[in-house]
């Protein structure tokens, strides 16, 4: 197995679509995530032109290799006339609560699946990308679902397969399960998914037992999962998981949502647990793209997000941060969320969590040891 990033330069893909804010206000994702990661790592020196790339937009062959054209047809009608049939909102999941109508309700997920293909392509030969637009893993072939549209894991995994890539790992340690990705690759020859997420939340898939095929390992967790049990789960499960199967690429899905300030989880990390995730799983690969995912509140999800990316770009996070970059958080606002009245100043002036540690429970290591049993069958995957 590889043992570390190669030698190309790690690059940022962002856009400037994420400034636009087509949710309603109600809705979880009304609040600024990638344009505050990009102007935080801007204000602080981190991303020098030469170390970001402007999204292309994903056309729809390309999107064609894990959505049905009928759907994208559906996506892209929507969002030019603003209205779909009842029996498309029934058939595709558009229009609801969760997956609304909207003017960018096609661009911009094609937006973050265009910037995932082009982290494959760029990765081919080795090296690091940083896509904190994509990330979108509830997502179905024909169906919109938990404000996902487009599955750009699934057109990740694929389209590196494609290039000839013939083992690829995906690991994902956002607060909910990647429904879409395993519906999507449950059983894909020369494909390891690797999921920990919080028992009993939507979408209520990824069960402990639940293998999809053999090529999937579950982890659910309880509340109030911490610190300690994700090294745990780190170095118990996740990375002799990724030395059974021997990726040549390693797919890392970061949604924030696990921290403990997020409204849509029950979970008690702290950002350390998400960097000290990436930078192991870094010392095990050649080839790494790290995406974003949930996170639902504007001031952790932007913290976090930005010091995962001075982790890919080896920059030293400060442990006060300089006025400009403070001005930036200073500006955010959580429209309708009592936490977001008072905010504490931590979420201002640093971008380092404190520690959240805690104890690790015996149902934490019991999972971690049921799947640690099924490393024998992973290694041996074709």
């Amino acid at each position: 197995m590889p043992a570390r990033i190669g030698p190309a330069p790690p690059v940022f893909i962002g856009s400037e679509i994420y400034r636009a804010l087509p949710f309603a206000r109600h809705h979880p994702l009304s609040i600024p995530r990638v344009s505050t990661v990009m102007d935080l790592a801007r204000a602080l020196g981190w991303l020098p032109r030469e170390r970001y790339i402007a999204s292309p937009r994903a056309r729809t062959p390309a999107l064609s290799a894990f959505h049905n054209p009928v759907y994208l047809e559906v996506l892209q009608r929507a969002e030019a006339t603003g209205d779909v049939s009842e029996a498309e909102r029934e058939r595709h999941g558009l229009g609801t609560l969760s997956n609304p109508i909207h003017p960018l309700m096609f661009t911009r997920p094609a937006t973050s699946a265009g910037g995932a293909l082009l982290a494959a392509e760029r990765v081919r030969h080795g090296g690091i990308v940083h896509v904190p637009g994509a990330g979108t893993h509830h997502a179905m072939a024909d169906r919109a679902g938990g404000f996902c549209y487009l599955n750009d894991p699934v057109l990740t995994i694929l389209h590196l397969r494609r290039l000839g890539l013939h083992r690829v790992a995906y690991v994902d340690i956002d607060a909910h399960h990647c429904d879409g990705v395993q519906a999507g690759l449950a059983g894909a020859p020369g494909v390891l998914l690797l999921s920990v997420h919080e028992a009993g939340r939507w979408p209520f898939t990824g069960a402990l037992e639940d293998d999809g095929g053999g090529n999937c390992l579950n982890l659910p967790v309880p509340r109030d999962f911490n610190d300690t049990e994700m090294a745990h789960v780190r170095e118990h499960l996740i990375l002799p998981a990724i030395e059974a199967f021997a990726p040549e690429a390693i797919v890392l899905q970061c949604g924030a949502d696990a921290v403990t300030e997020d409204p849509l989880s029950r979970l008690a990390l702290s950002n350390n647990a998400h960097v000290g995730v990436l930078r192991a799983l870094r010392r095990m690969t050649e080839r790494l793209i790290v995406t974003g995912g949930g996170g639902y509140n504007p001031w952790s999800v932007a913290r976090c997000w930005t010091r995962i990316w001075a982790e890919i770009a080896g920059q030293t996070v400060p442990d006060r941060l300089p006025r400009e970059a403070q001005e930036i958080l200073d500006a955010l606002a959580w429209p309708g969320r009592a936490a977001g009245r008072n905010p504490p100043r931590d979420w201002f002036e640093t971008l380092i969590d404190p520690p959240r540690p805690g104890t690790l429970r015996p149902g934490v290591a019991a999972g971690v040891a049921t799947l640690r049993a099924r490393l024998a069958a992973i290694a041996r995957l074709p």
